[in-house]
């Protein structure tokens, strides 16, 4: 079997990248080897993101053949870009450093996995949960307790390690659960929520709607639910 190679962390356009965000805000990030750090941390958030999704997928695929039934309909991906990284640094009044991302944000690896129902939520959270080298760091149940504008999700933190040449790297990965219903709404809801275009009394209203909407979805799902239970 061939090992195909990609070019993922690309040193020079990190470095450019940085640049342009230190121009951007006035403010120097990331100077010298800090940048080629940066580079590899990146590398690590991959791969931890890498094992978190060879789990999930290794789940989905035992659930199938143990119980008929596929509780992921599919999984996305994502790394935070440099710039949002910078932002959220700058936002909590964090120090610009490749060791202020490592200690205090959890979030720069993501995965959501939309998942059939409601149960199948918990089943594979919880299964990914109790594995022996797998670590949560935080829950957050936005489906046993939404916010107040309707979103449900389950979000959790998990810790996983990262062999490299030097030995493991514990590293957090965010792990957004979600239905497809629940993911349909919470696209929508973005959406409005960054639509500078409308005035705030439509926005108001388009708002009340999506929480209306939420009660409705999450009524709909439970039932449909049931029927699936009920028929095995």
């Amino acid at each position: 079997m061939m090992l195909e190679r990609k070019q993922r962390f690309n040193v020079p356009e990190i470095r450019s990248k940085i640049e342009q965000i230190s121009t951007n805000i006035g403010v120097d990030v990331f100077q010298g080897s800090q940048i080629l750090a940066y580079a590899e941390l990146e590398q690590i958030y991959s791969g931890a993101m890498r094992e978190i999704g060879t789990k999930l997928e290794n789940l989905d695929d035992e659930f199938q053949l143990r119980n008929k039934h596929n509780p992921i309909h599919h999984m996305e991906c994502r790394l935070k870009s440099i710039d949002s990284t910078i932002g959220k640094l700058r936002k909590r009044n964090l120090p610009l450093s490749v060791e202020s991302i490592r200690q205090n944000l959890y979030d720069i690896a993501g995965i959501r996995v939309i998942c059939n129902y409601v149960t199948d939520v918990y089943a594979v959270a919880n299964t990914l949960s109790e594995q022996s080298d797998i670590e949560v760091i935080r829950i957050k149940d936005y489906i046993r307790n939404p916010k107040p504008n309707g979103y449900r999700s389950l979000h959790v933190i998990y810790q996983v390690p990262v062999f490299l040449s030097d030995g493991p790297h514990p590293t957090p990965v965010e792990v957004q659960f979600r239905t497809s219903a629940m993911d349909y709404w919470a696209s929508l809801e973005h959406r409005l929520r960054y639509k500078n275009s409308i005035e705030d009394a439509a926005k108001e209203r388009h708002f009340e709607t999506l929480r209306e909407c939420a009660r409705q979805l999450a009524d709909i799902e439970d039932r449909m639910q049931q029927i699936h239970q009920e028929i095995g």
